[in-house]
């Protein structure tokens, strides 16, 4: 009963919507495409340990720190063992690293990136031994062991050559880190959720606002570019509730808003315009000038009645062509759209290369009404 009528709550949204925020050439879509709900977030967890069972690969003995860890991981076992007398190459030192999902609860599997901290050559075949990670409160949260995998990397070699595959330093555990502790999570702030952009725009905050405020009279406050604070009604507000209540929010439609942009790739010859660029009347001549120098030796013979003393010669000739092609002149209107931008452009038969220029030139010349961003 609740989905359905969920349903029909949002298709009459979207009704009411679809002429309350539109601009032309835009895009509809969700609210939670473009904002995220402050207090649900991923952590990151890091800890260092002990990599077992490498065929020799391992860290050398001039590193102490895993002599160290290694003693230590013994003394645990009721093994003593000093690190002067720890002499094995088949054990490594390495950083463990995970990313904890918001509402993750104990028990929950996710994976861990292993990376040495020593000077290993490989990892490969190597097994991570009990190890803690915590979080910037320096608290364990989960614990991460098990086989490591390379994904088809290694790294040998002898004397004389070596040969290596993807990077044999650097492995993953799928699944190999357990949840131990679930970290909160903060929904509420006196009563209200707040809702923050991922793209920053003072434009977007106020139709969001506005969306929400037509299902919720007086609900939702835009408190600046990047933040909107919603105070649920108050049958949702309850843990149990919640959900429900953010989840109709997050489907509500919206029209955002975006910078006018222009982004060049001088590496790679890329070329992104917005929707939104505009340029004010400009005229554009384009036209490939083409230069052929070419160099020959030719030999000179004495003529007929040349002295004795005459020889033949080698003479250089160089011959210079200068092909410049017509550069006609496109006047560019007033206030086009990107699309007719590309299609005036495209008369000119400009490649993507002469394609910044240009951009660069009309940006310079003040007839470029966008942000020129250049990588």
């Amino acid at each position: 009963m609740f989905r359905s009528k969920l349903y029909i709550l949002t298709l009459i949204t979207t009704c009411i919507f679809s002429a309350f925020t539109p601009v032309q050439g835009s895009i509809t879509t969700r609210i939670k495409d473009i904002a995220n709900v402050q207090g649900v977030r991923d952590n990151y967890l890091f800890g260092y340990g002990l990599v077992i069972g490498l065929q020799g690969s391992g860290d050398k003995q001039t590193f102490a720190f895993t002599k160290q860890l290694a003693k230590n991981v013994f003394e645990k076992l009721g093994v003593i063992v000093t690190a002067a007398n720890f002499n094995s190459k088949n054990v490594a030192g390495v950083l463990i690293t995970a990313n904890i999902r918001p509402f993750a609860k104990s028990g929950d599997r996710m994976d861990v990136l292993v990376s040495s901290i020593g000077d290993a050559k490989s990892l490969e075949g190597g097994v991570l031994v009990h190890t803690t990670l915590q979080g910037v409160d320096n608290e364990v949260y989960a614990v991460a062991q098990g086989p490591l995998s390379l994904g088809g990397g290694y790294n040998v070699g002898g004397k004389a050559a070596d040969q290596r595959k993807n990077i044999a330093t650097t492995a993953n555990i799928p699944g190999g880190a357990m949840v131990e502790k679930e970290i909160p999570v903060h929904l509420f702030h006196e009563n209200s959720i707040r809702l923050t952009l991922k793209d920053t725009d003072f434009t977007t905050a106020t139709r969001l606002m506005d969306v929400v405020n037509a299902i919720y009279p007086d609900s939702a406050l835009a408190v600046s570019a990047a933040e909107i604070e919603i105070k649920p009604p108050p049958a949702y507000r309850t843990m149990k509730m919640v959900t429900q209540f953010i989840s109709i929010i997050e489907e509500l439609p919206i029209t955002p808003d975006a910078i006018a942009r222009v982004v060049i790739n001088e590496r790679t010859g890329t070329i992104v315009a917005g929707e939104n660029v505009k340029i004010s009347t400009v005229a554009v001549a384009h036209g490939n000038l083409t230069i052929t120098i070419s160099e020959k030796t030719e030999a000179s013979q004495p003529g007929s009645f040349a002295p004795g003393s005459a020889t033949t010669k080698e003479l250089d000739r160089t011959t210079i062509d200068v092909e410049e092609e017509e550069a006609k002149l496109h006047i560019i209107p007033d206030g086009v759209s990107i699309s007719e931008i590309a299609r005036a452009l495209n008369v000119l038969g400009v490649t993507p290369r002469d394609l910044m220029a240009i951009f660069q030139a009309i940006h310079k010349a003040g007839a470029l009404h966008a942000e020129l961003i250049i990588m």
